[in-house]
């Protein structure tokens, strides 16, 4: 009997690790296309820019290899690298928290019960969907300072607009506003992180006889906080890469005063045929981004609240 029920066993562990096999073999199968596009459009691309950054290569020639020149120039000999790197960050530092703030408002504000809810909503999340280049267009003539929007309904007002995109100490703020267009898509999440906070904790904070500003600090933020950094964090990564807008509506300019990183590593890459050492570039935007994005994570414990966790761990 014992062996018979050995058997039996064996049979079963045979039948199972055959069935375990082909699910394995059926779901690398399912996900073979998503392998295939990750190998060919990222990870490919990101090894052979590593290479390109080793090189000096113009488009025209073969690539050259100069070993680690092109980051020695970059780090010490290019001023136009850190002046676009403090342009991107200065941007950064604007837009992140008004785009976070301004998003969460816009949720708290539709998630109430009005008419048209779900009409409203997709009104302020269109702009979040439209192409690029079509709202830096839009934009570039709301910012015109002759016939521009915004200046026509500051002089009706008695204010004198200012020049806006020719202005080197309003190019940035101007891209700052703009950015605001696009906060749909935040907005959308964080109605979907308010929806999830149960109802029974603001009956309970009611009940405790806490006003809204209170359940706002003490109930909304604590269990948005996940969403919040999630949002953060996406807000970092995009606001350092902002590229089309500046590209489209000055060019880097008044005088570099929109140089930002995304645009020099373009005109290095495609006007100064300069591959090698625009691969280098996109490897020191690379770093700086995971930086900060390392940074505001690790500060997460302090400020991120998660049920059933206490707080840091």
């Amino acid at each position: 009997m014992a062996l018979a029920g050995t058997a039996v066993r064996s049979t079963v562990r045979t039948r199972y690790s055959r069935l375990a096999r082909r699910e394995a073999m059926w779901g690398f199968l399912c996900a073979s296309p998503w392998f295939f596009g990750f190998f060919v459009f990222t990870a490919g691309p990101m090894l052979a820019s590593i290479v390109l950054s080793l090189t000096r290569w113009d488009l025209l020639s073969a690539p050259r290899f100069v070993g680690f020149q092109n980051y020695k120039t970059l780090l010490s000999g290019d001023t136009s690298v850190w002046h676009s790197l403090e342009v991107t960050t200065y941007y950064a530092l604007l837009a992140v928290p008004l785009h976070t703030a301004f998003g969460l408002f816009l949720a708290i504000l539709l998630n109430q019960k009005i008419r048209f809810q779900r009409f409203v909503r997709t009104v302020y999340y269109l702009p979040s969907v439209v192409s690029g280049v079509a709202v830096a267009l839009l934009w570039q003539w709301i910012f015109s300072p002759d016939f521009g929007l915004l200046n026509t309904l500051l002089s009706y007002v008695g204010i004198k607009g200012p020049a806006w995109l020719a202005d080197g100490r309003t190019v940035i703020p101007a891209f700052v506003i703009m950015s605001l267009w696009g906060v749909g898509a935040s907005m959308i999440i964080y109605l979907a992180g308010l929806q999830g906070i149960p109802t029974e904790l603001y009956e309970a904070a009611q009940m405790d006889g806490a006003s809204t500003l209170r359940q706002f600090w003490t109930v909304t933020v604590p269990m948005l906080s996940p969403v919040i950094f999630f949002n953060v964090i996406m807000g970092i990564i995009g606001a350092l890469q902002i590229f089309t807008q500046a590209y489209v509506m000055t060019a880097g300019g008044p005088h570099d005063a929109s140089l930002f990183f995304m645009l020099y590593l373009y005109q290095n890459a495609f006007e100064y045929f300069k591959m090698g050492y625009a691969s280098a570039l996109a490897w020191i935007l690379f770093f700086y981004i995971m930086a900060l994005t390392l940074l505001v994570i690790r500060s997460s414990a302090v400020w991120v609240y998660y049920e059933g966790r206490t707080r840091g761990r």
